[in-house]
């Protein structure tokens, strides 16, 4: 025990020292290899502003013929047709990767080598959702007691009932609405199904908003008799009597409600208008994410790094051969 505790200091500073070398030795190869690599440079200069130049030339060519443009339209998809819409935007985008150029002809769309993607996504828009829907807001509140609300709202079940959607179109080339929005929206809002019951709809609409009008003309004339009957009456009393007896709050009360109900049914046919309605429309948006009009500085860098590696493999190569040599 004694003996093996008096060598175990000398252990300790012989395992120390050859640490201290091994780390010295480490950090000289490091400085070597640092120099070695500006050695390298300074003689291969004239070799890398080339590839740099022509890296650079070529990534200005690609940035200007390689170009990619986003394209949205907010729609609102009527009589329960969100499924329908989805799975219609899902068959164009699957003859598009298909480059199935007579499906897309054959729906209007004019240059159809022009699209690379078709997609749809809901809105998110949890406020409007449940925004006087009683039993939005009471699914909501219940499936929210077993789980993350965040993940309900956005979850496909929850998200496939929201009103606006955005749908997303990338092409290579600007273009206008004649050559792909408007095909894609026509062939979008072209259902049998759906198109019976616009019309039941729209018919249905048309006729509560005559109802609400012909019920305001008859509050209007009865206030208007009120009026003459009031004027041509002198005595304070009578007009006590009216106020308390017809319930004249009530029937102003009344008024005012068929009229915002009048109000929102006319908005609710402007909303009916198509089947698939759309609200808005951007078009020729560049799209400078990923390398999308970076390839001037992509190209350069991707050149450099071939001609390094093949000058790391070379050495290498070099290095190993002289190994063999010296055995």
């Amino acid at each position: 025990m004694s003996s093996n505790s008096q060598n175990n200091p000398d252990n300790q500073e012989i395992d120390l020292s050859q640490v201290s070398r091994k780390l010295g030795q480490a950090y000289e190869n490091f400085l070597s290899w640092i120099f070695r690599g500006f050695l390298f440079v300074k003689r291969n200069i004239i070799t890398f502003v080339v590839l740099f130049i022509i890296g650079a030339g070529l990534g200005f060519y690609l940035d200007r013929t390689t170009t990619v443009y986003n394209h949205e339209i907010i729609i609102a998809p009527n009589f329960g047709s969100t499924e329908y819409a989805y799975s219609k935007v899902n068959l164009i985008n699957s003859k598009i990767k298909e480059n199935d150029v007579r499906f897309l002809k054959s729906i209007g769309i004019t240059e159809p080598k022009l699209i690379s993607e078709i997609e749809i996504e809901p809105i998110t828009d949890i406020y409007n959702f449940v925004n006087g829907r009683e039993q939005n807001f009471e699914m909501i509140k219940l499936m929210a007691e077993d789980g993350d609300i965040n993940k309900i709202i956005a979850d496909e079940t929850t998200s496939i009932n929201y009103t606006n959607h955005r749908l997303k179109i990338t092409t290579t080339k600007t273009i206008n609405e004649k050559q792909i929005i408007d095909p894609i929206l026509k062939y979008l809002n072209e259902s049998n199904y759906f198109t019976d019951l616009q019309k039941s709809v729209q018919e249905s609409t048309r006729l509560k908003i005559k109802a609400n009008e012909r019920t305001i003309a008859q509050i209007d004339s009865l206030l208007s008799n009120f009026s003459s009957m009031s004027k041509g009456n002198g005595k304070s009393d009578k007009l006590v009597y009216y106020n308390e007896n017809t319930q004249l709050n009530d029937i102003l009360q009344t008024k005012n409600e068929l009229i915002l109900d009048l109000a929102n049914r006319k908005i609710e046919l402007i909303n009916i208008s198509d089947i698939i309605k759309d609200n808005s429309i951007v078009l020729n948006v560049k799209n400078n994410k990923s390398l999308n009009g970076k390839m001037k500085f992509v190209i350069p860098f991707i050149f450099i790094s071939i001609f390094l590696g093949l000058g790391i493999l070379r050495a290498f190569y070099r290095n190993q051969m002289l190994k063999l040599k010296d055995r």
